[in-house]
């Protein structure tokens, strides 16, 4: 009997896990994943796939009966891919229980059914929850419930034994294939971080060899050419030094950019006020905004210390909330709201605007040396935010819909000194 029962859910173990690296291999798992309706559709078809292999090989306690894994497919697609790739692989399910018949069919496609009900209930809190493994827990608990209140009621009852095993099982492959799609996620974003680097360590290396070159001679050029401008009688002179002093200007900023990412940036992590860098950072950008027709609305929860060096925080929060403001072309509001999580000790400042929004690919590339949306700009501003808030222990990522806005999301070491 024990034979019987293990030798299936083998099977069923293995179909599982091959689905999991083998979805990782052509759709690498992301903490947040932007996946277009052909991709989220590919994913309910394999979802689909395994889950009829499952069913291929079930265990048969009783005659007509079937119990396999394949509720478990439904609720790691619904969790993790979303309604559209579950809703196409519970619909399968079903299709396939009746196909394959007998007088539980009507059982095997409700408890199915109640894997995609309770995936879709808790699909939001669980990609907001840090413990993923407890918390999916406590999801395979709630629809464990619903799963034996059916059997009880529809089958007629089993050994004692076969729950224990089965229902052992079910649960330890639920919570063991989170465990490893979080590891999966986890490794996917080390090799992006190393792709990170090994480009950032790129562009340092062009920035020091000429920046220092460009920027002397530039200087010389815009004295003279503010020299000229001063006491000449040209009307073109007069009319184009502006505009030279611009552009030297803008060209200034750009060395000044490279310079940034070329030297190394002494950090002095100590106690600071979020608050106090918010504030002076939306006072310093209101006139700007205010030029702009764009609103700066700054909402704190409660006052909050991290762990990082002030001037370059700053620096960083002023280069997101100001890209927000350049993204709104006729009018708009900057959002900025800082809230505490003490369970994770961290702070969580987001900023979003109501901008022209980003593509998916656009949303990729963010942060990638010599990428910007913007007509005039290197891309270099954010690859340097990017840079100065992971030095400080923390985290940024973004979020955007084209024709809706952007949401930034930063998160900071929340100090715990005295």
């Amino acid at each position: 009997m024990f034979v019987a029962i293990i030798k299936p859910l083998v099977v069923n173990i293995t179909i599982l896990f091959s689905l999991i690296f083998n979805a990782n291999l052509f759709f690498p798992f992301r903490r947040k994943m932007m996946l277009t309706w052909k991709q989220k559709m590919i994913y309910g078809v394999v979802s689909s796939f395994t889950a009829i292999l499952c069913m291929m090989y079930p265990i048969q306690p009783l005659a007509k009966t079937n119990f396999d894994f394949r509720m478990i497919v439904i609720l790691v697609t619904t969790l993790y891919i979303g309604k559209t790739a579950g809703l196409l692989c519970t619909f399968t399910v079903v299709i396939v229980r009746f196909i394959i018949g007998g007088p539980f069919a009507y059982v095997g496609s409700a408890v199915s059914v109640f894997a995609y009900v309770v995936g879709m209930m808790f699909r939001t809190s669980f990609f907001n929850v840090k413990r993923k493994k407890l918390y999916g827990l406590m999801i395979v608990f709630i629809y464990l419930i619903l799963y034996v209140a059916t059997i009880i009621y529809a089958v007629p009852p089993l050994p004692w034994r076969f729950y224990v095993v089965y229902f052992s099982f079910f649960i330890a492959m639920f919570v063991a294939l989170i465990y490893v799609i979080e590891r999966l996620i986890q490794f996917n974003e080390q090799f992006d971080d190393m792709i990170y680097v090994d480009k950032l360590a790129t562009v340092s290396e062009m920035a020091a060899s000429f920046a220092h070159e460009i920027r002397n001679p530039l200087t010389t050029v815009r004295g003279f050419v503010q020299f000229l401008s001063e006491d000449t009688t040209d009307e073109n002179v007069k009319k184009f030094a502006p505009v030279i002093l611009e552009e030297l200007d803008r060209t200034n900023q750009i060395i000044t950019e490279y310079l940034t990412l070329a030297k190394p940036t002494p950090f002095e992590r100590q106690k600071v006020n979020i608050d106090d860098v918010l504030y002076t950072s939306v006072h310093l950008l209101s006139p700007l905004g205010a030029m702009a027709n764009v609103s700066l609305q700054l909402y704190t929860e409660g006052k909050s210390d991290v762990y990082g060096d002030k001037h370059y925080l700053k620096q960083a929060l002023l280069n997101v909330i100001k890209n927000g403001m350049e993204a709104i072309e006729y009018g708009g509001v900057v959002t900025i709201h800082k809230t505490v999580n003490e369970k994770e000790k961290e702070v969580i400042i987001t900023i979003s605007d109501t901008g022209k929004g980003m593509t998916e690919e656009q949303l990729k590339n963010i942060g990638l040396p010599y990428y910007t949306t913007k007509s005039k700009g290197t891309g270099l501003g954010s690859m340097i935010t990017a840079r100065l808030i992971r030095q400080m222990g923390g985290t940024i990522t973004y979020e955007s819909r084209l024709n809706v806005g952007t949401t930034v999301t930063i998160t900071l070491p929340l100090y715990e000194g005295d």
